[in-house]
């Protein structure tokens, strides 16, 4: 298996959509990508004990892209051999009458992760300058001041949110939130084989919608919300990782071995030390229970 290299997924400068892969297998079987993610997500396990414990840092993991990327799965394979309380996932729909009378941001705050555990956005923050910038009649909704009507949102509107975002995860970073968001890059032709195995598979019908072949035909407007959303705020403290998602036992590896990479960077992050008194009186509480008869 070839050796994967997380930094060609980052997001560094401005994309182009058309330009990035969307399949890739490192010349591996199905079985040995599965055996590559067991190892990994074991350590990833290991780690959300140790993040716990530690108590200082939360983990948020954001995950966008079209319809059939494979965002529900991946959470499922990636995190398998976590804690099942050391992890929480949040599937944002569209909004509540509740959450449209706050601002934007505020039903993703409230659900950042707390200090020692993960949190998975399935779908984020960013349909707020994705499906609302190719549907920009739902910015009406939210019943904003000085937006009366579509011709009011311009450019500058758009510019003002990506840079409110950006805020919004810097904040968050500098205290103690380690910001993971991934792009699960899909083609256009799988997208097709995917839904049409949603209406021939019995088990699978559930799944479909015919809201999916609606918004299938904007495609190409959802890839240029997508290219500008990911160049203007992909940073340092909350960096965008374009995710080849043709292919689904390969988008899980890499997704896991780039979270896996970065955490272990993290050097502070350890089991803390037993007050030195309890710790010098362990051999004694031992014996105190040793003695206890049943």
């Amino acid at each position: 298996m070839e050796k994967i290299r997380t930094e060609k997924y980052l997001v560094k400068s401005h994309l182009q959509l058309d330009k990035e892969d969307t399949y890739e297998d490192f010349g591996a079987s199905e079985k040995k990508l599965k055996k590559e993610l067991e190892d990994i997500r074991k350590d990833l396990g290991e780690f959300q004990d140790t993040l716990y414990a530690h108590g200082k840092y939360g983990v948020l993991v954001c995950l966008q892209g079209m319809d059939t990327a494979g965002k529900d799965s991946l959470i499922r394979e990636v995190f398998k051999d976590f804690n099942v309380r050391g992890v929480v996932v949040h599937s944002f729909k569209v909004p509540t009458s509740l959450e449209l009378k706050h601002d934007y941001l505020w039903r993703h705050y409230i659900a950042l992760p707390e200090r020692g555990k993960f949190a998975v956005f399935n779908r984020t923050h960013y349909e707020n300058v994705l499906v609302t910038k190719v549907h920009p009649e739902y910015i009406l909704g939210e019943n904003l001041p000085d937006i009366e009507s579509v011709a009011d949102i311009d450019e500058a509107f758009w510019e003002k949110r990506y840079q409110e975002i950006n805020a919004f995860e810097e904040h968050v970073a500098k205290n103690g939130t380690i910001i993971f968001k991934f792009f699960l890059h899909l083609s256009k032709e799988e997208q097709r084989q995917r839904l049409l195995r949603r209406i021939e598979l019995k088990q699978k019908n559930w799944k479909f919608s015919p809201g999916d072949l609606k918004e299938r035909k904007l495609w190409d407007a959802y890839q240029q919300c997508y290219e500008e959303a990911l160049s203007k705020t992909s940073t340092d403290h909350a960096p965008w990782y374009i995710i080849p998602a043709d292919n689904k036992e390969t988008a899980r590896v890499i997704v896991a071995s780039i979270m896996l990479e970065a955490l272990k960077k993290y050097k502070d992050i350890e089991e803390p030390e037993l007050d030195d008194e309890i710790k010098a009186n362990l051999e004694t509480f031992k014996q105190e229970l040793e003695k206890e008869t049943k």
